[in-house]
């Protein structure tokens, strides 16, 4: 079993790779070879009872698709993206990797014709307002957002080459990632994790928004389960639509912050530090809220029940002493 991870350098990746290596198996198979590649080198691991290749450049490149499925990766798991944020103030950056970056991937695989397991990462962001209570996976796609735009072009082409038989995709819409590890990106939705990590590390954090903002959202513990689920579907159970939302957790800001508390102390969710940014603001206003994940969950998708829970496994996952 090859296992390749484009996008491999980012939280999610990295944690996914851990996992891989972790469990050592996939798909009822033994991983015998891993590529690991980004546009910045992923760290090498140490001490893995088989090869690992780590390679970077630019997926969008000329060529640097074809020469990651030279080699027939068994399973693909395609992370690679810029975030909504920069997506949305760089138009060209955004079209040519989140767009042009993945069709070539998918292009190199048809071309090299041998039918593997792809995962494809997308985003709540490919459904636009107005919403019903809650989005099911038969509501339509009307993107708001160049970020949304280019990962709804994603999903359809993954949909139309797993038609036709040229690999088995498996397309996972992400809630919004908390608690995100690191530092901050240009996520415009980088400040749910802001306002969660910073005060778990004793330092003060900014609130953009209201309270009352309520948000869908996991954790990266989730998101890699996520992955890895998605990688050992059997394609015939998913059926024709190959695109599902992840389940994840509808809370507002205020139960975040009590969660916090409840966990963590209230001295820590004391440093967060209420400031509104009208910019900011609007675009949450556009965002979706709560989701009805039936189909995933049917097909054994798992995440948190509580904000608590999240919490707690960024504590864990992280390593914090509070």
């Amino acid at each position: 079993m090859h296992v390749l991870v484009v996008g491999a350098a980012g939280m999610v990746g990295r944690k996914l790779v851990d996992r891989l290596l972790s469990e050592g198996s996939l798909r009822g198979k033994p991983i015998t070879a891993m590529t690991l590649h980004d546009v910045v080198p992923p760290a090498y691991p140490e001490g893995t009872a088989f090869p690992v290749v780590v390679t970077h450049g630019d997926i969008a490149a000329p060529g640097e698709a074809e020469r990651l499925i030279a080699a027939h990766p068994d399973v693909i798991f395609h992370l690679a993206a810029i975030v909504s944020g920069e997506a949305e103030a760089d138009f060209d950056k955004g079209y040519r990797i989140n767009f042009d970056g993945t069709r070539l991937l998918f292009d190199a695989i048809r071309v090299a014709g041998y039918g593997p397991r792809v995962v494809f990462t997308s985003s709540i962001a490919v459904f636009g307002a107005p919403f019903p209570d809650a989005i099911d996976d038969e509501f339509h796609l009307t993107p708001l957002t160049s970020y949304g735009t280019q990962k709804a072009v994603g999903e359809l082409l993954l949909a139309d080459y797993t038609r036709k038989g040229l690999f088995d995709g498996i397309g996972i819409r992400l809630p919004t990632i908390c608690v995100r590890p690191g530092a901050p990106n240009k996520a415009a939705s980088g400040f749910f994790s802001n306002i969660i990590r910073e005060p778990l590390n004793g330092e003060p954090a900014v609130l953009p928004v209201s309270r009352d903002v309520t948000h869908w959202m996991a954790s990266p513990r989730s998101a890699v389960g996520f992955l890895m689920h998605a990688a050992e579907l059997d394609g015939d159970t998913v059926g024709p639509r190959r695109n599902l939302t992840m389940p994840g957790l509808a809370i507002t800001v205020g139960g975040m912050i009590e969660g916090l508390a409840r966990v963590a102390g209230a001295d820590r969710a004391a440093l967060i530090r209420e400031e509104p940014d009208p910019t900011i603001m609007g675009i949450v206003d556009g965002w979706p809220r709560t989701f009805d994940a039936a189909r995933a969950l049917d097909l054994g998708f798992t995440t948190e029940n509580t904000f608590d829970e999240i919490v707690q496994a960024h504590i864990e996952d992280e390593g914090i002493v509070l």
